[in-house]
């Protein structure tokens, strides 16, 4: 551990030296959490960053290079335990890595499929440790719900499966949420699924991944009518809204309501899910912004509407 001297009038970690960054801004620039941060180190001895005297974790360009060398292995499947040996590869050498998130899937099925709510939890409370929130949503979360989503149509027993998972992920978002919104993180958005959507899962998901990148949200949840929402998006204080949806919609009619809802608000409308690709052209005619249905384009493309960096936990 590198230890450097600080002003004595204040060891204020965002106050230091040229050159060296505090937790927040690393987790602002890489889009990893600190905790992750954190644990990427203590584990694995993957950053060695600099302290002040009090303590305070202090990055080098280096380190953030290395940070983002780490999360393109771990989006291309590396196991976080195989990364060291990794990144001591040549750059050309890293094709063909084992696949990280098979066997998170397996013991997550396996733990549903005995309705295992304990191992389940570990299970997935161990991929969040090693991994950022909206990588595991990504690779893990979302394909084990198109898993379980064949299996409800072919297995017997696969709705109570799928129940018991939806109810499991709804609670363990719902606690994640709340906590998260006492950051008050700006942009905030206004969240919730379009009228006739009953399923909020891919909606909360969103969230989730999303506040990893520093979005806000207030979440209204599912079946959301848009002529009381643009009474409401008003008063909420946020800075635009997000809809999400997998549905069949009537295009004039989705068209029509945005319309209204755009010109209630100050702000941008976005749109996303299935729903926001098969129906692209009713969502920018009614002047809302369609997001599709791939999670980190979509991310990307809010922050960039926000012009505002990705934002991680603080230390």
């Amino acid at each position: 551990m590198n230890t450097i001297p600080t002003d004595p009038a204040t060891d204020d970690p965002a106050e230091t030296r040229e050159g060296l960054y505090p937790i927040r801004t690393v987790s602002q620039l890489t889009g990893v959490n600190a905790v992750t941060l954190r644990a990427w180190e203590r584990r694995y001895g993957l950053i060695n960053p600099h302290r002040t005297p009090k303590g305070h974790r202090l990055y080098t360009q280096a380190d953030i290079d290395l940070i983002n060398r780490v999360v393109s292995l771990v989006n291309r499947g590396v196991p976080i335990s195989q990364v060291p040996g990794h990144l001591a590869s040549e750059p050309g050498d890293e094709a063909g890595v084992p696949d990280a998130w098979s066997p998170y899937r397996a013991r997550m099925l396996t733990a549903i499929t005995r309705f295992d709510e304990a191992a389940l939890d570990a299970a997935y409370n161990e991929a969040l440790s090693l991994y950022p929130v909206d990588v595991v949503t990504e690779r893990l979360i979302v394909p084990l719900l198109r898993e379980l989503g064949e299996r409800w149509r072919d297995q017997p027993g696969g709705i109570a499966e799928e129940h018991f998972f939806g109810s499991y992920m709804r609670n363990k978002l719902g606690a994640r949420l709340h906590h998260l919104a006492a950051r008050n993180a700006r942009p905030r958005l206004l969240a919730a699924c379009l009228p006739g959507e009953h399923h909020e899962l891919g909606l909360l998901l969103f969230c989730l991944a999303a506040s990893a990148h520093g979005l806000g949200f207030v979440i209204l949840g599912a079946d959301m009518p848009l002529d009381d929402l643009a009474h409401a998006a008003p008063r909420s204080g946020c800075d635009g809204v997000l809809l999400s949806g997998s549905i069949t919609v009537d295009p004039p009619t989705l068209t029509r309501e945005l319309r209204a809802l755009v010109a209630a608000i100050d702000g941008p409308v976005f749109v996303g899910g299935v729903t926001a690709v098969l129906e692209a052209d009713a969502i920018a005619r009614g002047g809302a912004i369609a997001l599709g249905s791939d999670t980190p384009a979509a991310i990307r493309h809010v922050l960039t509407h926000f012009k505002t960096p990705a934002a991680g936990s603080s230390a």
